[in-house]
């Protein structure tokens, strides 16, 4: 094969030097080692190094989210490109990975409750929400929703990966959950989130739960 320009070709080469590479020019020195094995699959994904000092861990997430899925939990999701980028092979227990904004009702139940279709799926979680990882890395209502059904007596999920990304409500939402203080998260303070780098986190955490 021929090629008018020099570049590195082999992946595994490439996987190993892009981590090097955030390892050194990253600020890692806050984490512990399992939250900065989470902080640089999270930078991975974004291209950002400095998007580490905006990560947040509660000093329990790496635990609680890993012995979710040890224990076969359920992934929820309020995207379908977070359910769809989550790499299945990776998960410990064969875990569901459930979205529910294919069902039939969201855009009834979204028009009732005034509200997007994002949120809305989040009331058909029903009970698969006990001991849950949830992964929000698209919608700021359903990070917000999330919090109502929880003040409302909602089973509550093992962790919460509050990554939604936006000029409306994002930031907000995210320190609703720090403030809300009674389920271990992560975030990333501000506008800045996305289905991205929300997988990154599932899938690395999962991958340190093998």
């Amino acid at each position: 094969m021929s090629s008018r320009y020099e570049y590195l070709r082999d992946g595994a080469a490439i996987y190993a030097q892009s981590f090097a590479t955030i390892r050194t020019e990253a600020d890692l020195a806050r984490f512990s080692t399992e939250e900065a094995r989470v902080a640089v699959r999270v930078i991975h994904a974004c291209g950002m190094v400095e998007i580490a000092r905006d990560l947040h861990f509660s000093p329990e997430f790496t635990a609680a989210a890993r012995h979710a899925l040890l224990a076969g939990r359920p992934i929820l999701c309020d995207a379908k490109m977070v359910a769809h980028g989550i790499t299945r092979s990776r998960l410990p227990a064969n875990n569901d990975v459930v979205s529910m904004l294919d069902a039939s009702e969201i855009t009834q139940l979204a028009a009732r409750f005034g509200t997007t279709r994002s949120a809305a799926a989040l009331s058909l979680w029903g009970d698969r929400m006990a001991g849950a990882l949830v992964a929000i890395g698209n919608a700021p209502t359903a990070l917000f929703r999330l919090l109502e059904l929880l003040t409302d007596g909602a089973p509550p999920p093992a962790a919460v990966i509050g990554m939604p990304v936006g000029f409306v409500g994002a930031a907000e939402a995210k320190d609703a959950l720090v403030a809300y203080g009674r389920v271990p998260f992560l975030i990333v303070r501000g506008r800045k989130g996305g289905s991205a780098m929300a997988v990154a986190a599932v899938n690395a955490l999962a991958s340190e739960a093998e």
